[in-house]
């Protein structure tokens, strides 16, 4: 799409948040979810599949280059600096054949390509380079879009204390998405970082915010969820010793 095109599908998408928001409001919808005491960060397939180009599944790059690889790296410094656990997240599958009676694909091969994501190409479902995990932090490989769905995530978060989850990555319409709501349903308080969640398709990442901010998620900016991992330690020590 060109830019003319752009920002007249950004004006037509905020006047339609206008007139949901004015029926969200009048029915108790939009509450806050809020932030709580332990925070985890929760980096949905920001491997190089979906970051870089060249793949079915590449996203925005312009989005991924300029605010989402940034934005990360600023949120994965505030993560190591004050010891909050950060799990990297990434799809691939070991049996990508469509037409083999078993596969750990299931049924999605028959809507989207995932099949191009196989485990024996490494290079595909490692993590971008540019926001590499390090020692302590966890990279956990999933079959589905959520990130909850076939897991161990929800226990390895609570083993931890963890209750409260900022969510970033690819993509706004799927695995984000899902990852959120099944966050939320598992007990976890659910934050979408807006500047570090992308698509492939125009107006997709927009609508999708907004419609998570009004059932299922608190959404912040990068400078706010930076402020809140750097601040949070301190909080909640002066809580515990009042």
């Amino acid at each position: 799409m060109s830019d003319v095109d752009n920002k007249e599908l950004d004006r037509m998408l905020q006047k339609a948040f206008e007139a949901s928001t004015k029926i969200y409001q009048e029915r108790g919808f939009q509450r806050r979810v809020g932030f709580g005491k332990r925070p985890a960060l929760i980096s949905v397939d920001l491997a190089n599949a979906w970051t870089r180009p060249g793949n079915p599944f590449t996203c925005d790059q312009e989005a991924m280059d300029k605010e989402i690889i940034p934005g990360m790296q600023r949120l994965l410094e505030a993560c190591r600096a004050n010891g909050h656990p950060v799990i990297h997240v990434t799809t691939a599958y070991e049996i990508t054949d469509r037409n083999a009676g078993f596969t750990d694909m299931g049924l999605w091969h028959c809507k989207i390509p995932i099949d191009v994501v196989d485990l024996k190409n490494k290079d595909l479902w490692a993590i971008d380079s540019r926001i590499a995990p390090i020692e302590g932090e966890y990279t956990m490989l999933k079959k589905r879009a959520s990130s909850f769905h076939g897991t161990g995530l929800a226990g390895l978060l609570r083993a931890a204390g963890v209750d409260t989850i900022l969510v970033t990555g690819v993509t706004a319409t799927a695995c984000v998405r899902t990852t959120i709501c099944d966050g939320l349903a598992d007990g976890f308080r659910t934050i979408a970082v807006r500047e570090c969640i992308g698509d492939r398709v125009p107006g997709a990442v927009a609508w999708n915010l907004y419609d998570i901010d009004a059932k299922f998620a608190d959404v912040h900016s990068v400078d706010e969820c930076v402020d809140y991992l750097n601040k949070v330690n301190d909080t909640a020590s002066r809580i515990a010793a009042e």
